[in-house]
């Protein structure tokens, strides 16, 4: 199993983030580098959460090794200093069996895969993926144009990064007590790196400990869910209203220069540009207003200059991008606030069925027609779903819980308070190296889902969503892969001090993870390793106490950002609003389903009146076909018989009736076999819905 465990979890880890980029991404429509940055910079994020505790398993081993090693000889100097005393019988130590981890990683491989990971990884986030922020949003409309608007507005951003280390070195060259290599300087630069993600870390940290679990239990409230939903969906709809006032007014501004800049004119490829990157009923009504036959003239009117079109050009790429990214989200909080609203009126059925209010137009697959049942989907969302998350909300708060006590306490060795620092102690003296693997993976990913979830919880950060459904413009996706790449590695960083692997912080005399080889000496600047590493994350105390009373959400809430309080006139009037909206949706969505299923009817039963009228033709053809010549006049017999036949099937047939109703007595009906068929009457409500 010699690096097996390694190639098969990066392989696992690259699908992993390969689906997640399809789930959120669009493989069709955005730029092939923006989706190759993001994949790369999500899989090596991924790969140091899955890699890291083999990392650690392994390096228990190696422990191990060292300690019979030590053992070892110990044991032989205590036999040579005692053998000249014949009465003392030696008692030589018995070294400690080492059990190899099925995942043993051969030495050499963990410090060059750790290396390439991390700086491959420290480069996108602080350089490329910065650049191609502003180059995926630039207005510009030609290859070098994006690029110098790129340097342009990083110029501030890498400037300060620079200014930084020019006063760093500075600093170490007018110290005489300072010599550093090259080595010292490159563990400044990570642990200037580190520090930066630390810092963020503790309060997006903070945060999520309190809030994942308690938003776990307010779902299991299902009353305060849904008013929560519509008051999500009243100030959605405040967004949305202004994304598309918002695009009215750039789309206005394009149509005006669209209509002064002719199809001859120098910058008419810059308007083509623009264009193809409008929405497509925007791009129909401008280009029908569009004489491609007039000529401009230099003399008449001014026109507008290159830069005031790239201005517009990234003016277009936001307004599209936001109204996009508010429809999607609207779409989605009504899917929500519906099956909220089902939930709540299932829950008194004696049926014990659950019943959808729109049912989805696709077959039901072979799991819901044959597992998941309307009687099992009864019992999951009307009982036993809020149980659950009852269960885990308090596991969640154990866990967090947890989590606050060890950070306040990992810099304590004796005794060892941490207490993910005595689980992996306990299980590293039975050498049981499945337990330590899972527990390290389940704490990392806990501490990852608590610090990421948070930076979309935050209403601040919202403009940055990722939307399900391939609807994630590529400034999100680029954003994402950048937070994680500044946000793993100091996050991996203290999960070691935690469980006592980092000797920097534990002082204590053991061999290293290759993890921290690639750190250095933190002891470079001992004020960071021996103060800010050990004392800042104990600020996550005061953090969790300020997001338990909200405090936050109640300084936004009187700065005039609405948000929701429970007890509030002000939240009571948006969930009123909210729910208001969500109503009209409802009939909207109603409507469209009704209409549909009459059309549905009304093709099904012309359907089947074609098939009558086409089997009845038949038989009559059969029957004249083996009818006897035996009348004297065989032609004139022939027709009386068809004629007869005729009036026999003109009676046959049934009214044309596509509403279900009885025809309207009007003065536009036709007389057909008996029957009056109303043509006005029926032709004005079969397309009533069209």
């Amino acid at each position: 199993m010699s690096g097996v465990a390694l190639a098969l979890e990066v392989v696992v880890v690259f699908f992993l983030a390969l689906f997640l980029l399809h789930r959120y991404g669009d493989f069709r429509k955005q730029h092939r580098m923006v989706l190759f940055a993001t994949l790369l910079a999500w899989f090596l994020c991924f790969l140091i959460v899955f890699i890291l505790p083999l990392d650690v398993s392994t390096t228990i081993y190696n422990q191990c090794e060292i300690d019979n090693q030590v053992h070892l000889v110990a044991s032989n100097t205590f036999i040579r200093d005692n053998s000249s005393n014949a009465s003392v019988f030696p008692t030589q130590r018995v070294s400690k069996s080492c059990h190899k981890p099925w995942s043993y990683i051969p030495d050499g491989i963990l410090p060059v895969f750790w290396r390439v990971v991390y700086w491959t990884s420290q480069f996108l986030t602080w350089l490329l993926i910065p650049f191609m922020q502003s180059y995926a949003r630039s207005g510009g409309f030609s290859i070098s144009g994006k690029i110098k608007t790129a340097l342009i507005e990083n110029a501030i951003y890498y400037g300060t990064y620079l200014l930084i280390f020019c006063s760093l070195l500075i600093y170490v060259a007018v110290t005489p007590k300072w010599h550093l290599s090259w080595s010292d300087l490159r563990t400044i630069g990570i642990t200037a790196a580190n520090t930066w993600g630390l810092f963020l870390l503790v309060l997006l940290l903070g945060y999520g400990l309190v809030e994942i679990p308690r938003s776990y239990w307010r779902a299991s409230c299902h009353g305060q869910l849904l008013a929560k939903t519509y008051f999500k969906a009243a100030k959605l709809m405040t967004e949305k209203a202004d994304a598309e006032e918002n695009l009215e007014d750039v789309m206005e501004d394009v149509r005006t220069v669209n209509e002064t800049i002719k199809y001859n004119h120098p910058l008419r490829k810059c308007i083509d540009t623009i264009l193809r990157k409008c929405p497509v009923e925007y791009q129909e009504k401008l280009g029908r207003n569009m004489d491609d036959y007039e000529d401009f003239d230099d003399k008449g009117n001014p026109y507008p200059s290159k830069k005031s079109l790239v201005k517009l050009h990234k003016q277009v790429i936001y307004a599209v991008q936001r109204h996009n990214r508010t429809q999607v989200q609207w779409q989605i909080l009504l899917d929500e606030a519906f099956h909220l609203e089902d939930v709540a009126k299932n829950e008194t059925s004696s049926t014990h069925q659950f019943v959808h209010s729109f049912p989805s137009a696709e077959p039901p697959g072979w799991i819901s027609k044959y597992l998941y049942t309307p009687t099992v989907e009864w019992y999951w969302e009307c009982v036993f779903r809020r149980w659950c998350y009852r269960v885990l909300a308090v596991l969640l708060c154990m866990f967090s819980a947890a989590v606050v006590w060890s950070e306040c306490t990992f810099f304590s060795t004796q005794p060892v308070l941490s207490l993910f620092a005595v689980f992996i102690q306990l299980a590293e003296r039975d050498y049981n190296y499945v337990y330590i693997e899972m527990a390290c993976f389940v704490t990392i990913f806990f501490l990852c889902y608590c610090v990421y979830s948070t930076v979309f919880r935050i209403r601040v950060f919202n403009y940055y969503y990722l939307a399900p459904h391939h609807q994630t413009d590529a400034y999100s996706l680029q954003f994402s892969g950048m937070l994680f790449c500044r946000l793993t590695p100091p996050l991996c960083l203290n999960f070691l001090g935690v469980i006592h692997m980092d000797s920097t912080i534990s002082h204590q005399q053991r061999k290293q993870t290759a993890y921290n080889s690639i750190m250095g000496s933190m002891q470079v600047l001992s004020f960071i390793a021996n103060g800010f590493y050990i004392y800042y994350p104990m600020l996550i105390v005061l953090l969790c106490i300020a997001t338990y009373f909200s405090l936050g959400t109640r300084c936004l809430n009187l700065l005039g950002f609405q948000q929701f309080m429970g007890e509030n006139d002000l939240t009571s009037d948006l969930v009123d609003e909210g729910r208001e909206l969500i109503r009209r949706e409802r009939r909207k969505r109603q409507r469209t389903e009704d209409g549909e299923n009459r059309r549905r009817d009304w093709r099904e039963r012309y359907s089947e009146q074609r098939e009558r009228y086409a089997g009845r033709s038949r038989s009559v053809y059969s029957e004249l076909k083996d009818t006897d010549g035996s009348s004297t006049d065989p032609g004139r017999a022939q027709s009386r018989r068809d004629r007869n036949d005729k009036v026999e099937l003109l009676q046959d047939v049934e009214p044309l009736d596509f509403t279900g109703e009885e025809p309207l007595e009007t003065d536009n009906r036709r007389y057909a076999g008996g029957h009056y068929l109303s043509t006005s009457a029926s032709r004005s409500r079969i397309f009533d819905d069209v």
